[in-house]
């Protein structure tokens, strides 16, 4: 199994990074932003740098839907994971494309509301993974496997 795990850097990036006893023994790559923190946590691991700032950045959306392009068919990745933000909208709705499954983990600090990227990828995400029982209400098909952390 091959696994593409993408995210903004910072918190976003650190709920994939904290999912490593998952992650660490299957191939897969990584795409976020070219900062400090994603260098440093991702020293050895395989990195596709993505455009930002990604949030109501319509010219980052269409950088990074090239390069979602570009990387997916390159890559195949046979699953796709992402904790938000936007930049897993296009590697979201272009892995279903290409076959990946999707799973997407909304973040922790939001409870009764969705993120913007969660209501995008919602409708394509094979699984929508919440860590409060009460973001079930605010999606139906979610699963709550409770705090990443």
């Amino acid at each position: 199994m091959k696994i593409c795990l993408v995210g903004s850097s910072g918190g976003h990036l650190t709920h994939l990074y904290m999912l490593k006893p998952f992650w660490q023994k299957k191939e897969r790559f990584w795409v976020t932003f070219d900062k400090e923190d994603a260098r440093s946590l991702l020293k050895n691991e395989k990195i596709y740098p993505c455009y930002y700032p990604t949030n109501r950045n319509i010219k980052a959306l269409i950088k990074n839907t090239k390069l979602a392009w570009k990387v997916l068919r390159k890559e195949k990745p046979d699953l796709i994971i992402s904790s938000g933000a936007a930049v897993a909208v296009p590697f979201f709705y272009l892995g279903k494309l290409f076959g990946a499954k999707m799973i997407y983990i909304e973040v922790f600090d939001r409870i009764d509301k969705p993120t913007i990227t969660g209501k995008i990828v919602y409708p394509v995400a094979n699984k929508f993974i919440v860590q409060w029982e009460e973001q079930k209400k605010v999606y139906k098909k979610a699963i709550n496997l409770g705090s990443i952390f």
